[in-house]
């Protein structure tokens, strides 16, 4: 039975899912681009090749990992319907799904409520995309991960390396896992089930590795960081092009590569730092692998080339599971995540047109939604090494063998 006080998340969850899934099927129009052309014509497309029995080889639009195939052919399972609407159906069930655990685990004594109300919250404030990205599903996996990884770090680690053969980033949910067993457990998990899915789809189908050489031409993405510098210098005279480029809107002129390689090398740091921090941490808690995998996640988010709307998801899932766990110090980045997910509705798809025109409330809207993200970088990672670094103590005072002999006769 469901418990009373889970009684409102259920009923709220309801209703702004139903609202969702009245988008999507466009019974509800909502301004802007249409977000579900993805899921009925690339999505589409990719599943009659994977259907065909390869992977899309030759379209650089294809740029995810091996299991990645199993999302998008997972519409299959529903014959009976329309492919598009069969994704939306998956996509709600991935989310119910997130959901339940969430709701499991945040009712559970000694646990909190929070995490709940941030899936809750978290995932309409993106509106329709939610359900028209296979982000969502990947989200699911990563959320499951960590709330199972708190008993049972071999599933995590099969959840985690799973999640990686879907779509990389999931596995940085292994990065705080508490040294000795756990982590030999869990690294160890995540690495054979990804070398078996890798073994998997290498065999079945050809193709399944194209992905790795279809990133490295990318350029700057009109949402990104980096973009806000080309939103601003369009206004002071510099003279490029807004294009649909390896499929997203980019930057392509001059300094577009130098900004670009700029963002790489803040992914770069950004890794360094979270080594660092790997090495010098020694306190670990139950809620260490969450907000380590939170903080770990918004750095590669927020110094990527590109910020797609529906990468809020993710930030959206890590924040839920942090914040069922009482001990967790991710409140605060938390909310400014959410802030920021309703900001990304704003500029994408309500405002798209400003932003891709680069007009005042375009380069507003970036300023702030990005804005929020480094703050919730910041943040999380301030949070995250007090929580976990011990502070230096301050050295005793030396006191040498002579003066506490002259402290000694002066006493006497």
């Amino acid at each position: 039975m469901i418990m009373i006080g889970a009684r409102f998340p259920v009923a709220v969850w309801i209703v702004t899912r139903a609202v969702l899934l009245l988008c999507v099927f466009k019974v509800v129009v909502v301004p802007g681009p249409d977000v579900t052309s993805d899921v009925s014509v690339i999505y589409h497309g990719w599943f009659e090749v994977l259907k065909s029995g390869s992977y899309p080889v030759g379209d650089v639009t294809w740029q995810y990992p091996p299991a990645a195939a199993l999302a998008i052919l997972s519409p299959g399972a529903l014959p009976f319907m329309a492919y598009t609407s069969a994704f939306f159906v998956v996509a709600f069930l991935c989310d119910a799904a997130a959901f339940g655990l969430l709701l499991r685990a945040g009712t559970r004594p000694g646990r909190s409520p929070r995490g709940v109300w941030v899936w809750v919250a978290g995932v309409p404030l993106l509106g329709p995309t939610a359900y028209a990205r296979y982000d969502l599903m990947v989200t699911a996996v990563a959320v499951a991960a960590l709330l199972a990884g708190v008993r049972r770090p071999g599933v995590l680690g099969a959840l985690a390396g799973f999640g990686a053969m879907l779509k990389v980033w999931p596995v940085l949910v292994l990065l705080g896992t508490p040294r000795g067993r756990t982590t030999r457990v869990s690294w160890a998990a995540a690495a054979v089930t990804g070398a078996a899915v890798v073994l998997v789809a290498a065999v079945a189908m050809p193709g399944s590795l194209a992905f790795l050489t279809y990133q490295r031409d990318r350029g700057t993405e009109v949402e990104s960081l980096g973009g806000l510098v080309f939103q601003i210098a369009r206004h002071f005279g510099w003279h490029g092009q807004v294009l649909l480029n390896y499929g997203s809107v980019e930057f392509v002129g001059p300094y577009v590569p130098l900004v670009s390689s700029a963002a790489m090398a803040l992914s770069v740091l950004a890794f360094g730092w979270l080594l660092w921090w790997r090495i010098t941490a020694r306190e670990f808690t139950a809620s260490t692998p969450g907000d380590a995998g939170f903080a770990a996640v918004l750095l590669f988010t927020t110094t990527s080339r590109v910020i797609s709307p529906q990468y809020m998801l993710w930030l959206v899932g890590l924040a839920a599971v942090c914040l069922v766990l009482r001990e967790s110090r991710m409140t605060l980045p938390a909310v400014l995540v959410l802030a920021a997910t309703g900001v990304t509705l704003l500029e994408f798809p309500l405002g798209f047109g400003h932003v891709v025109g680069g007009d005042l409330r375009g380069v507003l809207l970036l300023l702030v939604r990005n804005g929020l993200l480094v703050a919730a970088t910041l943040c999380a990672c301030g949070r995250l090494w007090r929580g976990t670094v011990p502070r230096r103590r301050e050295p005793a005072a030396d006191v040498s063998p002579a003066v506490s002999a002259d402290s000694r006769a002066t006493a006497r």
